[in-house]
């Protein structure tokens, strides 16, 4: 699985990070992170605000940061539990 943050490093992108991170490792899901900076790339996602939240190249939030149910929920999904 593959989660990507969307932001560029601000208190909120790295507070969701650490969010997803817990969420995941609490579900025991092995998944990569990746974060991304670059104004280009995070526009390719087509989202209007950060951070932003992908699962496996999946939108999943943006200008928000989502409950720990939210995030469970999507990843569980994104495994097909």
């Amino acid at each position: 699985m593959e989660i990507k943050i969307l932001g560029s490093g601000c208190p909120k992108c790295e507070r969701l990070e650490r969010l997803a991170r817990e969420v995941a490792s609490e579900l025991g899901i092995r998944a990569t992170f990746t974060k991304v900076k670059e104004m280009d790339a995070i526009m390719a996602y087509d989202v209007t605000s950060t951070p932003a939240l992908v699962i496996n190249e999946k939108v999943r939030s943006s200008g928000r940061i989502p409950r720990k149910e939210e995030i469970a929920a999507w990843i569980r999904a994104a495994q097909g539990l």
